[in-house]
C-alpha cells in the first residue's frame, strides 16, 4: 500500500457522485475552511477552489466517474490524487456515514499522509484501454451464446454436428436440426447474435492494433516475442500495464498482477493469506492465459511445469508459478527494452529458490 506524502497549504477532499459532489477543504493546521455540496461541473468546482490556489491538492476515491475530474485538474494545474477504493473502505469505519462526513474523512486522510493511492491512468491511452476492456466483454458474451448453442444439443438429445460452432459457416443449418419451432428460433437468435458480435469484435481488434502500434510500438512488439502471446494478448498487457516505470520493484508489479499470496500474521503466527482481490484482474487473467499458451508452444515449458507439479502436487499451482515468473520476465523486458529470451528464462528459474524479500513484502 502506498500513501500520498505531499505537503500543501490546503487539502481538498471530494466525495464524488454522478450529479453532485461534496467538497471539504482543510488548511495545513486541519481547520475546515470550506465544506459545501456542489454540482458536478468544472465551473462550480473552479469557483469553489479558486481562493485556495495555487498550493492545493485534490483527492477523490476511485469510482467510475473520476475521469472528467482528473482531466479538469490537469487542465487547471491542480495536483490530483486518486484513492484506492478497497483500502479506503477499510479505513472509513464510522457509526454515521454520508457525503458530508466522507468528504471530510478524505481530506483528513490526505492531510495526514494516510491517503492510499491508486493509479491515475493518463488521458492519452485511457479511452483505448476502456475500449479494449469492452472488446473483452463482447468476447465473453459471444462465448456464452456459443456455449448455449452447444447445450441445446445435449438438452434435446440431438446428435451434435461435426462442425466448429465458433465459425459462421458451421452455424448456418443448426436450427433445422431441431423439431420444435421455438427451439429453432432460439438457436437462430443465438447464431445471429454471435455473428453480429464476431463482426464487431473483428473491427474493434483492427482498430486497437492500429492504436497500439502508435501508442507504444516497441513495447507491443516486445510482448509478442513471448511464445504463445499474440496480438490480442499483447494488447491487454500493453494497455493494462501502461508504464512499467510506475512500479518501483518487480515484486510490486507481480503483486499488482495478483500473482503472489500476501501473508497475514499476528503475534508471530501465520493466519493465512489475503489481498487476492486487490490488484489488476485483467493482468491476472492475461498472465494466466500466457502461461497456458507458453505451455502449448514450448517443450521446455512443459518439462518445467511437470517438475513443479511433482513438487507441489498440483498442476494448477505449477501453472500459477509459471504465470508469476512470466510477469517477472515482462517487468524486466519492458524496463530494459529487451525481447523475451526463452533459454535464459528457464535457465534462471530451474532451481528451487524461495521468493525474494521484495516479493514477500509486496
Amino acid at each position: 500500500m502506498r500513501f500520498y506524502q505531499g505537503q500543501h497549504k490546503f487539502y481538498a477532499g471530494l466525495d464524488l457522485h454522478v450529479k453532485k459532489m461534496y467538497l471539504c477543504v482543510l488548511d495545513s493546521q486541519g481547520n475546515k475552511v470550506l465544506h459545501r455540496n456542489l454540482n458536478c461541473d468544472g465551473a462550480s468546482l473552479k469557483r469553489a477552489l479558486e481562493p485556495f490556489l495555487p498550493d492545493l491538492v485534490l483527492g477523490v476515491e476511485c469510482t467510475f466517474s473520476w475521469y472528467w475530474l482528473a482531466d479538469f485538474c490537469r487542465q487547471e494545474k491542480i495536483p490530483f490524487v486518486l484513492g484506492h477504493a478497497l483500502y479506503m473502505r477499510a479505513i472509513h469505519g464510522g457509526k454515521a456515514k454520508n457525503d458530508k462526513i466522507d468528504s471530510e474523512k478524505i481530506a483528513r486522510l490526505l492531510r495526514g499522509g494516510t491517503f492510499p493511492l491508486a493509479y491515475t491512468y493518463p488521458q492519452e491511452m485511457r479511452a483505448t484501454r476502456d475500449l479494449l476492456r469492452r472488446r473483452c466483454y463482447f468476447v465473453g458474451r459471444r462465448a456464452e451464446l456459443l456455449a448455449h448453442l452447444q447445450n441445446c444439443f445435449s438438452q434435446y438429445n440431438v446428435p451434435s454436428p461435426n462442425v466448429k460452432m465458433s465459425r459462421a459457416v458451421g452455424r448456418i443449418e443448426l436450427a433445422k436440426l431441431f423439431e420444435p419451432e421455438s427451439v429453432q428460433r432460439a438457436v437462430a437468435a443465438d447464431s445471429s447474435l454471435a455473428e453480429a458480435l464476431a463482426k464487431e469484435i473483428g473491427q474493434l481488434e483492427r482498430y486497437l492494433i492500429q492504436h497500439a502500434k502508435l501508442d507504444d510500438p516497441l513495447a507491443y512488439q516486445l510482448l509478442q516475442t513471448i511464445p504463445g502471446v499474440g496480438e490480442i494478448l499483447a494488447l491487454v498487457l500493453l494497455y493494462e500495464i501502461h508504464d512499467m516505470t510506475r512500479f518501483e520493484s518487480v515484486g510490486q508489479f507481480v503483486s499488482y498482477c495478483r500473482l503472489v499470496a500476501c501473508a497475514q500474521e499476528s503475534a508471530g503466527k501465520r493466519l493465512g493469506t489475503g489481498g487476492r482481490k486487490i490488484g489488476n484482474g485483467h493482468l491476472k487473467w492475461a498472465f494466466s492465459e500466457a502461461a497456458c499458451l507458453l505451455l502449448r508452444d514450448s517443450e521446455i515449458a512443459k518439462r518445467w511445469v511437470d517438475g513443479w507439479e511433482k513438487k507441489y502436487g498440483s498442476r494448477g499451482r505449477a501453472l500459477s508459478r509459471l504465470a508469476a515468473e512470466l510477469a517477472r520476465a515482462v517487468y524486466w523486458m519492458l524496463r530494459r527494452k529487451q525481447p523475451f529470451d526463452q533459454a535464459r528464462f528457464f535457465d534462471d528459474h530451474h532451481d528451487d529458490r524461495p521468493a525474494g524479500k521484495e516479493e514477500i513484502e509486496a
